[in-house]
Formats: C-alpha cells, sequence, structure tokens
C-alpha cells in the first residue's frame, strides 16, 4: 500500500522558517548573527529553500563511476612497474606516472602493467619530448587501458617561473604533435597550483577556465578530452560545488568555439591544509576532501597520503590514502548513486555564485590579454597573494581552525627526527622568465617555530 507519510503536515514556507530564527534570536539581528560570508565574498543563509528563486541547474554528475588513482614517481623502473602492478591487485583501478625524464623507458613502464582491473594511466611528463609524447600515442593503441597524458606548458611556466624552451618553441611542439594524436590526449590544465598556493574558489574557476583557453586559441585542432587536475580543500559543500561549477563554466566556454572538448576531472586533496603536528588528522581531512570530489562529479580521484608533506612515499602511507577510496566506494556506497548533489538548494545556489563570479574574473583576464599575459605581467600572482593572506589572517587569528595546530596542539608532539622531507617553501634559485607561483601550508610559521623549540630544548642540558 502506497503511504505518503508526510501529506498530513502543512507546508512551511522560507520565510515561516525565517520568521521562526527571528524569533529565536531573541532581537538579535538575524544578517549580522546566522549569515556568514565566505573567502569569496558568498553570504551564506542558515537554510535555503524550495520556494525561493533557484536557478535549474543542469549538470551531470556520473559520481558513481569514478576511479581510484595510484600516484608513483618513477625513479626505478623496475620497483615502479612492481609497485603499480601491486596497488591495481590492491584496489587501485588508474595510475598516475610522474616521469622526470625522457631516459625512463616508456615502452617497458606500460607494457609492463599486467595486472587485471587497470582502467587507465595519467602520464605526467616533467619535460617536453615531441617524439617521445608520439612514441606514448602509438604505445596507447597496443594497450588494454587508456592513456591520458598531462602536458601542460602553461603550468609549466606558474609553477616554475619558466617554459620548458620558450613560449613559441613550446608552443610548436604542441602544434606538431596535436594533429598526429590517434589514441591518446594531449593536454591536461594543472590547476592544484592555485588552490595550493592559496587562490580562492572563484579564482581557482576562473583561473582554470582562462588556462584552458590559452590552449583553444592556440591549437585550433584540439578536439579530445582534457584533464583538468583540481585540488579539494576542506570547505566541504563549496568543493563539491566547485567542481560542479567548473563543469557548468567549461559548457559555457565550449558553445563559443566550433569543436567538441570533454573535460575529465582528475581530483585530488590539497595540501594547504594539510599539518605536520598530529599528522594523523590529515586523514580526516583527506577523506572529506575525496567524499567532496566525488559528490562534485570528478571522473577521478587521487588520494594525498597522510604523511605526504614530510615522508618519503612508503607502503604504509600509500595503502592507508587507498583504503580510504576503497572505503567510500565500496564500503560507503559512494559507487550506487549519479548526481548526488542534485535538488540540494544549497548546493545549487553556491555552484550558481562560483559559476557567476568566475565568468566574472574570466571575462576580466581574458580583457586584459589571457592568463599568460597575466602571469608575465604578475596580475594573476598578485590575486592569488592576496587570497592567501586573507586565508593566512583567518588561520593566524582563529577564524580557520587546523585541529592540532592552532586549536587543542599536543604539546608532547614531537617531529624533528622524524623529517625526511622538507615540508617548507623553498627558495627557487636560477633566473625566472616570471614570478612563479608559489605553493605554501598555512601550518608552515607555526610548525617552523616549534621545530625551533624543539631544538632548542634538545640542546638544553637537563
Amino acid at each position: 500500500m502506497d503511504q505518503k507519510l508526510f501529506t498530513d503536515f502543512d507546508p512551511i514556507s522560507s520565510k515561516q522558517w525565517k520568521n521562526l530564527i527571528q524569533y529565536e534570536l531573541k532581537g538579535a539581528d538575524f544578517n549580522q548573527t546566522v549569515v556568514w560570508e565566505s573567502l569569496e565574498g558568498i553570504k551564506v543563509k542558515p537554510l535555503y529553500h524550495s520556494d525561493e528563486d533557484q536557478q535549474n541547474i543542469q549538470i551531470n554528475t556520473e559520481a558513481s563511476q569514478f576511479k581510484i588513482v595510484q600516484d608513483i614517481f618513477v625513479f626505478d623502473l623496475e620497483k615502479s612497474i612492481h609497485k603499480a602492478n601491486g596497488s591495481i591487485k590492491r584496489g587501485a583501478e588508474s595510475l598516475k606516472f610522474t616521469i622526470a625524464s625522457a631516459a625512463v623507458d616508456c615502452e617497458k613502464l606500460l607494457k609492463g602493467i599486467t595486472a587485471v582491473g587497470i582502467q587507465a594511466v595519467y602520464l605526467n611528463l616533467q619535460f617536453l619530448n615531441a617524439s617521445y609524447l608520439l612514441q606514448i600515442d602509438n604505445l596507447a593503441a597496443t594497450l588494454p587501458f587508456k592513456v591520458y597524458m598531462l602536458t601542460d606548458i602553461v603550468g609549466q611556466l606558474g609553477r616554475d617561473g619558466n617554459w620548458y624552451s620558450s613560449q613559441q618553441s613550446d608552443l610548436e611542439i604542441l602544434k606538431q604533435v596535436q594533429p598526429q594524436l590517434k589514441n591518446c590526449s594531449l593536454i591536461s590544465v594543472d590547476s592544484t597550483l592555485y588552490q595550493n598556493a592559496g587562490a580562492n574558489s572563484v579564482q581557482q574557476i576562473a583561473f582554470t577556465l582562462a588556462h584552458a583557453n590559452e590552449y583553444f586559441n592556440a591549437l585550433p585542432q584540439l578536439n579530445r578530452e582534457m584533464v583538468i587536475q583540481v585540488a579539494q580543500g576542506s570547505n566541504y559543500f563549496f568543493e563539491i560545488a566547485k567542481l560542479r561549477a567548473i563543469r557548468w563554466c567549461f559548457d559555457s566556454l565550449m558553445a563559443a568555439y566550433d569543436f567538441d572538448v570533454k573535460i575529465h576531472i582528475l581530483a585530488m586533496p590539497t595540501k594547504r591544509n594539510k599539518t605536520l603536528y598530529d599528522y594523523n588528522t590529515n586523514m580526516l581531512r583527506t577523506t572529506t576532501e575525496c567524499m567532496s570530489a566525488i559528490l562534485g562529479g570528478a571522473d577521478a580521484v587521487c588520494n594525498l597520503p597522510y604523511d605526504a608533506i614530510y615522508h618519503k612515499t612508503n607502503e604504509f602511507g600509500d595503502r592507508i590514502s587507498r583504503n580510504q577510496l576503497l572505503i567510500l566506494k565500496k564500503e560507503s556506497y559512494f559507487d550506487k548513486v549519479d548526481n548526488p548533489a542534485d535538488g540540494a538548494y544549497y548546493i545549487e545556489y553556491i555552484t550558481e555564485q562560483l559559476a557567476e563570479k568566475a565568468m566574472e574574473l574570466f571575462k576580466d583576464i581574458e580583457s586584459h590579454g589571457g592568463l599568460i599575459d597575466g602571469l608575465i605581467d604578475g596580475a594573476i600572482q598578485r590575486k592569488i597573494n592576496q587570497s592567501a593572506a586573507k586565508e593566512q589572517a583567518f588561520f593566524d587569528t582563529g577564524k580557520e581552525i587546523l585541529l592540532g595546530t592552532n586549536k587543542h596542539p599536543n604539546p608532547a608532539d614531537k617531529m624533528k627526527d622524524a623529517l625526511e622531507l622538507y615540508p617548507f617553501v623553498k627558495k627557487m634559485s636560477g633566473k625566472k622568465a616570471i614570478t612563479p607561483i608559489v605553493e605554501k601550508r598555512l601550518a608552515e610559521k607555526v610548525e617552523q617555530e616549534r621545530l625551533e623549540l624543539e631544538a632548542a630544548q634538545a640542546n638544553t642540558p637537563s
């Protein structure tokens, strides 16, 4: 028998809810007390209702289809192949290889992946070599999995401060290679740099669009998938909305071009809020960040090990990070529902706000010559630095909390002897064509002070 559980209750309007909240506030101002403003300048109310003016946002997010990605830096070829096959057997579905040199035998690497169940391989090449790219494309025709080449010369400029060779030379290689590709996508937009450096969500979306637009203008034959690499922060609902807004804005951008490029979102947790002390809290942060990536519609998710900022790659950290995604997919039923955010009035409102503000900023960037010109004259860096400084001030004053670092720190926690990697911003040397965009974690100053205190205590006679 059909039973409608709520037909006996009269509907309640948003006005009635607001009146009740106002009554409970006992005279306090509604807007001052329960409405807060995000770093992006979006005012967030305590409730959203179906009778309010909501835009019908149509975004297809096949959340159930997301793939679990294992990140591997290729140093020793045989060990990398062994690790890759082992990761697939233990639950990874795709692999992301970082290759530092054209000396790495890509044929041996790719043909060495024999584990059953692999879906795709992402190749993050830290160099630009036309023959190497074409060799990969030819190899891809013989492989049982999809290959994505994460080539991003604009990202190289932003991160390093220099092109691989020069702007003209780098573009010529892309123009030479792109028409010859038959099996692989070539171009990626690495927008993780913007988030990890402190850009807010609106800026991340706008810079991603402007970043992609540089390739659309330079490569008119670009007609395959484009991988968008995105870093997810801790503002849970905003991060869900951010990925939805990227797809929405990208569709709007595609409407202006006479070719069809689909985006493939590869998401990962941000490094910006990760901490050295009380490092196990990083697992909580990466879990919610992976959740927001899945619910926002990422095609693939590559988790960050809890100890990645201070430990070299290790089996335990990799296993924990992979298992986090396996639990979400296999035990939390994240593989059962598509478009999970549809109909959530709050998320739809945030999506609309982020998209509208990002499109305004994107148009402003384009009116001043585009992202590359903005990087060359420093305008992009200034915007990121302003946003980062605002967030840093929130952290320094306790308005933004990292548990175990600026709230409830454990004074018994010692890290001085646990560092295998330098976890702080490194000074860049050499001549730079532009000022690089620098990734920086919020907790760095606090952690450096604690490490200095540890060192001082260790040198003090008992």
